[in-house]
């Protein structure tokens, strides 16, 4: 919940701030977990504009997702635990409010591009319940956006090579020899220098790294027939690739001379595809890791999170502090001084505190509420859960524990009073607050 002594916080840091007001860039990556990056000790992957973001600013080192993207991007957008407002995959309520309202309706300029997934999830052949029905990316807070995948699930087109995407109100389909991410950043980019002199609120929920895995435009491949082709071999790629378009938007920024008055926040939206194999310095030595998402373990949920904002947070910081996707939205009100107040219930902490390096109770633990049904293509992916886990300990509602921490794969329940009494209470107490779907 955010607490009195949260928002007066933000009252405080309201009255702080300088008379212009902050920018925020939110970029989300799509199925990267955290042993991607080079700062979180991944081996596999080249990232050194996300790495030089890390030391430029704050790395958190135990940031969790939902274990997958539309759980995750539900809870950012409203700040809001699942069960409070989730109605099926990739379908948003039409009266929910997202931080894009909330910002446009304090003054900022507010654009987002790259992937929606709210609107009429199902296509043909399969449970017509959902098809037609959601939230349009018209109405979802943005003055401008250029997404993919905002209209029928059968008219998404490629979100890479040759894409498809909506781009206020015109639909452009299979663009020739153009990249979807690039199509993003560039949009965005022209975006913010167009208001660089107004406050803006900008969303890249990025398309990649999700599957297919295809060339990029930096790929050998991407000018022959494979451009299309879906092979795991590719993947590297597309890591590198997202990691020289962040580090594209970042030098933006540094050359409009806008990165002092913005707020920078790189997220995972959950871990990374079960197919992808990468190697993870842990403990001193190189291991294999294996993604996890869609399962409930540390592969399928431990995600990057890293936040610049020069002049105000320290380089080189690493936070232990657990953080979820329901802090985003208080963070962000607290950062800019914009009440939280017209989104209802708020369900995160905001983590201003840690990164302005002033001493606050972090959590203590954190809550999901996972269940990505109904949805065509969903029953693959675990059943509903609801747990709670702290930095060591994870209880599950059906009693299993799990010294996670020691046993990140979850194979070993174990048994442990005090800490089942302890977290046994937190599981209730958020049952309790769960309305009869």
């Amino acid at each position: 919940m955010f607490s009195r002594r949260e928002f007066l916080f933000t009252l405080s840091a309201a009255a702080t701030a300088q008379t212009k007001r902050p920018n925020v860039l939110l970029i989300l990556a799509d199925d990267l977990g955290f042993e991607c990056l080079g700062s979180y000790g991944g081996r596999s992957y080249r990232t050194p504009h996300l790495d030089h973001m890390a030391a430029d600013g704050m790395r958190f080192n135990y940031a969790f997702a939902q274990p997958l993207c539309t759980p995750t991007r539900m809870q950012l957008m409203t700040g809001k635990l699942n069960f409070r407002n989730w109605r099926a995959f990739g379908i948003m309520a039409p009266h929910e409010r997202t931080f894009g309202h909330l910002f446009q309706e304090n003054g900022y300029k507010t654009a987002i591009a790259g992937k929606w997934q709210f609107w009429s999830y199902n296509p043909p052949g399969f449970e017509e319940e959902w098809r037609g029905k959601g939230q349009r990316i018209e109405d979802a807070g943005f003055d401008e956006y250029s997404v993919w995948h905002a209209q029928h699930t059968e008219d998404k087109g490629s979100r890479y090579g040759d894409p498809t995407y909506y781009e206020n109100g015109k639909l452009f389909r299979n663009q020739k020899d153009k990249y979807g991410d690039d199509i993003s950043a560039d949009f965005l980019l022209r975006f913010i220098e167009k208001h660089r002199t107004e406050p803006w609120f900008v969303y890249y929920p990025m398309a990649l790294t999700h599957d297919p895995f295809t060339p990029t435009p930096d790929s050998p491949d991407w000018s022959t027939p494979q451009r299309l082709k879906n092979d795991t071999r590719y993947f590297a790629g597309q890591v590198e690739y997202m990691d020289r378009i962040v580090g594209r938007m970042l030098a933006r920024l540094d050359e409009l001379g806008l990165s002092e008055n913005t707020l920078v926040l790189f997220y995972g939206d959950n871990g990374t595809l079960g197919k992808i194999q990468s190697k993870l310095v842990r403990h001193g030595h190189i291991t294999d890791f294996t993604g996890g998402k869609g399962d409930t373990t540390e592969a399928g949920m431990r995600v990057p999170l890293l936040v610049r904002w020069k002049g105000k947070i320290r380089p080189g910081q690493v936070s232990d502090d657990l953080v979820d996707s329901c802090d985003f939205l208080p963070t962000l009100c607290a950062a800019t001084g914009v009440s939280p107040k017209s989104m209802g219930v708020q369900d995160g902490h905001s983590f201003l505190p840690q990164l302005l390096g002033q001493k606050a109770k972090s959590r203590d633990h954190v809550y999901s509420w996972y269940d990505p049904r109904p949805g065509h293509d969903k029953e693959r992916w675990t059943k509903t859960d609801r747990f709670v886990f702290d930095h060591r300990w994870k209880l599950y509602e059906d009693g299993r524990l799990y010294d996670w921490a020691a046993d990140p794969t979850e194979k070993k329940p174990v048994e442990n009073a005090p800490v089942r009494a302890r977290l046994g209470q937190r599981l209730a107490s958020y049952r309790a607050l769960e309305k009869p779907r």
